[in-house]
């Protein structure tokens, strides 16, 4: 019965949930609509296309997939993610990102642009179709990861001269070296303008944690309300100059957001797509990345927003391909930029108590009444606050933490994301992803793994019971043979209703992104009432202190530490050392003499204890620490220390001991 009534409480996007929940959902979508409308212009002024194209999007969005996708929180719309193909595309049929003003071959590189994100629609939509969506758990998470820090890189070295005030162009790297110049160029209004923005979006969070209450407030919103006041204290709405410390510099509308100048003008900037450009080599190329860059963001974040759902609602994502397809050959069609499921505004739309997908179509009713009825509004915004607002999403993008994190999950997860990370940065997206997929692969066979299951899987399935299956995996379980592997798993579990146990013992590795990928499928299943469990990684060893950690198959390092003391320490030594973590340990009564009886001349044997212990270095440094600060000084006690390799390292692992205390006592 209490399953029932919690099933029957779970929001649904559906008419009857559009009635129960639509305050929570209009609240919420307007909570979102004030952080998506300056990132929808900012986001499309840096691709390179007109500011109200990514609001376009945002609408179109909103108003299609909510009723296509069951994603339930995801808020669909233009992201950073896909700048960098936006603008690399506009600059390859010959335009500058309007770096010099609208231009003709602006216009005419933009409604490329359009072209190409129409065909990779079309290619999203049959691919959503025929049950593509699984696409998003070929790439290794450390590659996708990478990419997503270059992008953020990108970002921040593009729009840094744009907070400045400074028209710049040219490759990452050049641009880089540029900087110094940059910075003596600067115009000092804009650059007040954009500092004071950048200074916005970092501090605010920081003083949310202190006062809760501004956390309710966008920092969008608030770099807008400090920054159009500056634009008006400047009269950017006017052409004039002024002159600082002996030089002049020049203000006026080029610094600000190009809008329409009138109530409902936005229908005046519907653009169409030039289809011959796709006759052209170079623009299946653009086609390409749109489709497989934006298919496998909009899929990880819908994903992602999954997890943080507080019902545990699961997206189709085929069904979610299809509806952002869909919504980009719309967009495509009318001017927009291409969109994807926004982690950012899904997350605020989840903090910001959303029930059900209308918050999304709410979110885009608002964008629509704001552009359509106060576009003049709109227009007094600084590039500068936008681009300061994308320095410091390219930041969240590559944030230090990023490193550290996948330095955590292991050595090798670090060489994949910096790999990655720096060929796009030399490159381009595909090829840094490509670069991180060989590198991975690379990793693999060192590591052991037989060239025939890079690919294939090689498994077993047995019948434990009427209930429960088992999954044997044997040569590996990596990324790259993980999709059949998953659909067995789907099938037999989640298909056929069956519990599932999963061995990999007889695997010579099981990679990060399996681990990780394992753990997201325990959660479907225990969400679906089901039990899923992995047997074998004990007999792996891992390749660094973390849960998600690749394991192979292989001997483990551990300490051994050898102490020989007084017998009357004996029982005090051992419970001590247990109590630091050591697993368990072996006593021997002994007999011999020590340096100080051979050097008085009285050499006479007598009664010890010598105790052995095999640990980990972690717990080995504590127990070194122990006796150098508590026993040597007081007692004649020798210690010694040795490396030796163990077959299973969770036998002396401190981390097991309340799990085999916790089996014993449900026993």
């Amino acid at each position: 019965m209490n399953n029932n009534s919690n099933i029957q409480e779970v929001p649904r996007g559906n008419r009857q949930g559009f009635m129960t929940y639509w305050n929570s959902d209009m609240l919420s979508g307007f909570l979102v609509f004030l952080i998506a409308l300056p990132l929808c212009l900012g986001i499309s002024v840096v691709s390179g296309f007109p500011p109200i194209a990514g609001i376009f999007t945002a609408i179109i969005g909103a108003f299609t997939t909510t009723f296509i996708s069951n994603s339930e929180l995801t808020i669909k719309g233009p992201a950073a993610g896909l700048i960098v193909i936006a603008i690399g595309c506009i600059e390859d049929f010959g335009g500058n990102g309007m770096t010099n003003g609208w231009t003709d071959a602006d216009l005419t590189a933009y409604r490329a642009a359009l072209a190409v994100g129409a065909a990779s629609a079309v290619i999203q939509i049959l691919f959503g179709l025929f049950r593509g969506g699984i696409l998003g758990e070929f790439f290794p998470i450390s590659a996708v990861h990478g990419m997503l820090a270059a992008i953020g890189v990108i970002i921040i070295i593009k729009q840094f001269p744009v907070a400045l005030g400074v028209s710049a162009g040219g490759e990452p790297l050049e641009m880089l070296r540029e900087f110094p110049h940059y910075i003596l160029e600067a115009n000092p209004a804009i650059a007040a303008i954009g500092v004071t923005s950048l200074l916005i979006m970092f501090l605010w969070p920081i003083a949310g944690k202190k006062m809760g209450f501004l956390k309710k407030i966008p920092s969008p919103m608030i770099v807008l309300l400090v920054t159009v006041p500056m634009g008006m204290g400047f009269d950017l709405l006017h052409e004039h100059s002024y002159t600082l410390q002996g030089h002049q510099y020049q203000l006026g509308e080029q610094y600000l957001v190009k809008m329409p100048d009138r109530v409902f003008g936005m229908f005046n900037d519907i653009t169409t797509p030039e289809f011959g450009v796709l006759s052209q080599v170079k623009a299946w190329k653009w086609v390409i990345m749109f489709f497989i860059i934006g298919s496998l963001e909009s899929v990880l974040s819908a994903k992602a927003i999954d997890v943080l759902d507080p019902w545990k609602r699961k997206t189709d994502m085929n069904r979610d391909v299809t509806a952002v397809g869909i919504g980009n050959l719309l967009a495509a069609m009318v001017g927009g930029l291409p969109m994807i499921s926004e982690i950012v505004r899904s997350k605020a739309n989840i903090d910001n108590g959303a029930r059900t997908r209308f918050a999304d179509l709410w979110h885009g009713v608002f964008l629509l009444a704001c552009v359509a009825l106060i576009p003049m509004v709109l227009h007094r915004i600084p590039l500068a606050a936008l681009a300061a607002m994308l320095v410091y999403t390219g930041y969240r993008l590559a944030h230090p933490t990023e490193f550290v994190q996948v330095y955590r999950i292991g050595k090798e997860q670090l060489a994949i994301f910096t790999t990655t990370l720096l060929v796009v940065l030399a490159t381009d997206l595909l090829i840094g992803v490509a670069a991180g997929i060989v590198l991975k692969l690379i990793i693999h066979l060192a590591n052991g793994v037989p060239i025939r299951s890079l690919f294939k899987p090689y498994i077993e399935v047995k019948e434990i019971d009427d209930q429960t299956s088992l999954i044997l995996a044997r040569e590996s379980a990596v990324f790259s043979n993980w999709i059949p592997f998953k659909r067995q798993i789907e099938e037999i579990g989640l298909v056929q209703r069956r519990n599932l146990i999963i061995d990999v013992s007889e695997t010579k590795l099981v990679d990060h992104s399996v681990m990780e990928k394992l753990h997201e499928i325990e959660r479907d299943f225990t969400n679906e009432g089901l039990t899923f469990e992995v047997h074998g990684l004990d007999s792996l060893q891992p390749l660094a202190n973390n849960a998600y950690a690749a394991r192979k198959r292989g001997l483990a390092m551990m300490r051994r530490l050898t102490v020989v003391a007084e017998s009357d320490l004996e029982e005090w030594l051992e419970s001590q050392f247990v109590a630091l973590g050591a697993t368990g340990f072996t006593s021997v009564t002994c007999r011999g003499v020590g340096r100080r009886g051979i050097a008085e001349g009285t050499a006479i044997s007598e009664t010890r204890v010598r105790i052995e212990v095999i640990m980990t270095g972690e717990t080995c440094e504590s127990v070194l620490e122990f006796l150098r600060k508590d026993v040597l000084p007081r007692h004649p006690v020798t210690a010694c220390v040795e490396t030796v390799d163990v077959i299973r390292r969770d036998q002396f692992d401190p981390a097991n001991n309340s799990q085999i205390v916790e089996h014993s006592t449900s026993m």
